[in-house]
């Protein structure tokens, strides 16, 4: 479709938009007077503070509801989620400081996440329904996030699952500029969506306040969403377009810089070296941009109240803040300046992050969204077949569980029927699945659209590759890298045996259709023994179809070979859809029908379970 560059001249906020890489200015947004403390007709310095809220990672969540469990939301540490929650953390610290001199941002993933974000893309598309009359409805995350009169919104990487149609729709309803300096259009490499926005505060008593507000997103959107972008949108790194545009920023004469990063801190990249530029690159933007004052992160789904970073080339201190996910925490950045040598000056930022199970959900933000999460309720909760036993993930991480099997053969049985007839029809189906959600279970008796869903709670679609027996067994060592070595006769702590550096659960792949024990006792890249298939040793020759998700096809976790082989078959429908139809169409699940290969964890060969 065409990228349809919008002009945001209608929008309460500046943007750079593509004219800015010939540099023209964007224009500025206004805020009501504020008073200057010490100012006074000229004598002494001149003081100001303001504040910067920031959410991120929200994921469709605007109440503190869990539509796969179909009751509030809760976990160990007893969080609490949703913008309503946080619309009242973000009322307090706004009369706390002064709505006037509050700002709001969020450094993205927000249409993706929850059943309520799904329906609005899905079911009900916020860009309408072929044929159907009316008006298309709002997204909720827009509802909530306008009337919570939020300045600006970074891009996260979830916003492309859903194509580029939605996300504009989602953009044209939202009050304030979604931002993503490097986010460019793959033929001219101008920015295809807003790189900044900047706010004008007003000062009784001084000069006005300019704050610069740059958006960054993933570089690694290309990878996860490649066909959904490929050759529409490219996306440089962040601190390649942050060089670029934070000198901008000071130029149109901005006195602080904040940066919102759809990226974490640390440095890692799940992706290898299949791009050239690091998936979680905050640390070094504050590190290597001089000009910027305080950054929000997101993307790592991590809580950082406040981490200081020095800048190498000005040697001043930049400050970071992650608010977990979800909307369990909101970023709190208090920024002081002083008028000084002509301009306002930053003189210290410090940050905070405060907790919404403190907080109260909004009236208003509830009954602003009450209607759609009442619709998206009665949907989930639609009855679509039966299952013969419970089927539980709890232990899904670390024994061969009927419920990953499940995944496994309902991704094998689709694959094998969309290959009838073609050249590969011939080669065995092989299938990869991961426990996504420890929590996910399947009831005896009656199963609901949401039991079926909370399966699969991503967007990823389905995709077949080629592999061979011995590209499986590197496939195989790679994803066991998620055990913790354990030497023979030591304790075993089922809740210290997994996730070893920091691998998490949905980078642990079980392959169905062979079976194998993973040898937690040697080390990673030597794990897999008795590998077989069919009964025999699985020949290194031999050629396999992997059903796999997109996300890994498309290098996400970096697991080997996958990445590199050419697609025999793709469907553009949701894994979820593809579980909850198998389940309409055959009307019961009877676990005693797959799962026949397995897989156990052992040391020295010696069985843990």
């Amino acid at each position: 479709m065409p990228l349809n560059r919008r002009t945001f001249l209608n929008r309460s906020a500046a943007t750079g938009a593509g004219v800015v890489l010939a540099g023209a200015a964007g224009t500025v947004a206004g805020a009501a007077p504020a008073q200057a403390h010490g100012a006074g007709h000229g004598h002494g310095p001149r003081t100001y503070s303001l504040r910067v809220l920031g959410t991120t990672d929200l994921h469709g969540h605007v109440f503190n509801w869990d539509y796969f469990t179909d009751k509030e939301y809760d976990d160990a540490t007893h969080n609490d989620v949703g913008l309503a929650k946080i619309s009242t953390l973000v009322e307090q610290a706004r009369a706390e400081k002064g709505c006037e001199r509050t700002l709001l941002i969020d450094a993205g993933d927000t249409i993706q996440g929850t059943q309520l974000s799904y329906y609005y893309a899905r079911v009900e598309p916020i860009t309408g329904t072929a044929g159907k009359r009316g008006k298309p409805p709002v997204h909720p995350m827009a509802l909530a996030m306008n009337h919570m009169r939020y300045d600006a919104m970074a891009l996260g990487n979830h916003e492309f699952n859903y194509g580029i149609p939605v996300l504009r729709k989602f953009e044209e309803q939202c009050d304030f500029p979604l931002l993503a300096a490097n986010a460019v259009d793959a033929k001219t490499l101008k920015p295809a969506f807003a790189p900044y926005t900047i706010k004008r505060i007003k000062v009784h008593g001084g000069p006005d306040i300019t704050v610069g507000i740059l958006g960054l997103t993933n570089p690694g959107i290309a990878i996860w969403d490649k066909a959904n972008v490929q050759g529409k949108l490219a996306f440089p790194g962040l601190v390649e377009q942050a060089r670029i545009y934070v000198p901008k920023l000071r130029a149109l004469g901005c006195d602080v810089v904040i940066c919102a990063d759809h990226s974490g801190v640390d440095g890692a990249t799940s992706y290898g070296d299949a791009l050239p530029y690091p998936e979680n690159a905050s640390a070094l933007v504050a590190e290597q941009v001089p000009g910027i004052d305080a950054i929000l992160v997101g993307h790592a789904h991590k809580e950082i109240a406040s981490r200081t970073v020095v800048n190498t080339a000005s040697g001043k201190d930049v400050v970071l803040s992650e608010p977990l996910m979800w909307g369990m925490r909101l970023s709190v950045f208090d920024i002081a300046l002083e008028f000084r040598q002509g301009r306002w000056s930053v003189t210290k930022v410090v940050a905070e992050v405060r907790n919404a199970n403190t907080a109260a959900e909004d009236p208003h933000v509830v009954k602003l969204v009450k209607a759609e999460h009442d619709k998206v309720v009665a949907y989930v909760n639609q009855v679509v077949g039966t299952c013969a036993v419970a089927m539980s993930a709890t232990e899904a991480p670390y024994k061969d569980t009927p419920i990953i099997d499940f995944i496994n053969a309902v991704q094998t049985q689709t694959v094998k029927a969309a290959l009838a007839g073609t050249e590969y029809a011939a080669l065995p189906v092989l299938s990869q699945a991961a426990c996504f959600s420890r929590s996910a279970a399947i009831p005896a008796g009656q199963v609901s659209l949401r039991d079926v869903a909370g399966l699969y709670v991503f967007e990823n679609t389905l995709d077949a590759r080629v592999l061979t027996g011995a590209q499986i067994k590197d496939y195989l060592e790679f994803s066991a890298k998620y055990f913790v070595q354990t030497a023979p006769g030591a304790v075993v702590d089922v809740s210290k045996l997994t996730n070893a550096a920091g691998t998490p659960d949905y980078n642990y792949d079980v392959v169905g259709g062979v079976s194998y024990e993973i040898d937690i006792a040697k080390p990673v890249g030597s794990r897999i023994v008795n590998l077989t298939f069919q009964g025999a040793p699985l020949d290194p020759a031999a050629r396999f179809v992997l059903a796999v998700n997109n996300y890994r096809a498309n290098g996400g976790g970096n697991f080997p070979h996958v990445a590199a082989t050419a697609s025999v078959w793709a469907n553009s429908d949701e894994i979820r859809n593809t579980i909850i139809a198998w389940v309409k169409a055959n009307g019961s699940i009877d676990p005693s029908a797959f799962g026949a290969d397995s897989w156990k964890l052992t040391r020295d060969g010696v069985p843990l379970f």
